[in-house]
């Protein structure tokens, strides 16, 4: 297994749809609905890459030979008062891979690379009871507040968001 920063979605993205499908299948919080089609996950996969043809979006994948097991992104703030801080979003690990430490590899990447750009600060949130809260804590996030009735689930119930952030330099 290898993480590597990308810039182009290109001879990945079947691997790439794959895994949002898996992740949304299995009830991640990620912004999606199940059941994802692939045409949505394909779409979504384009406009990312397009993101990534700018100095705002990057991307970190995790791999098993040529196959994507997991990606985090880093988003990067245009805004001149924002320069110093980045967004943690959609970490995402296929399920058959779970439990390995990759996502902890990703994000270790992604906080490298954040150091290197010169961010000070990294802030991120996710579904209030979700696996992934327990990750941020063991990474040194710190918890910063709940938001009630954020986002609507796949069961069409709406769950709280927890925001997280971490001072990185």
């Amino acid at each position: 297994m290898k993480i590597k920063a990308v810039h182009s979605i290109k001879g990945v993205s079947k691997s790439l749809n794959a895994l949002l499908i898996d992740s949304v299948a299995n009830g991640a919080s990620v912004g999606f609905i199940a059941p994802l089609s692939l045409q949505s996950a394909h779409d979504y996969w384009q406009a990312v890459d397009a993101d990534l043809a700018t100095p705002y979006r990057r991307l970190y994948l995790a791999f098993d030979g040529e196959d994507v097991i997991g990606s985090v992104q880093l988003s990067l703030c245009a805004k001149t008062n924002g320069s110093h801080r980045g967004e943690v979003e959609k970490l995402m690990v296929h399920s058959d891979y779970q439990g390995k430490g990759i996502a902890k590899q990703l994000m270790n990447s992604l906080e490298t690379d954040a150091q290197v750009l010169g961010l000070a600060l990294l802030v991120l949130d996710t579904r209030l009871g979700d696996t992934a809260s327990h990750l941020y804590r063991k990474l040194s996030y710190i918890e910063a507040g709940t938001i009630p009735r954020f986002a609507k689930s796949s069961t069409g119930e709406f769950d709280a968001t927890v925001y997280f952030y971490k001072q990185v330099a």
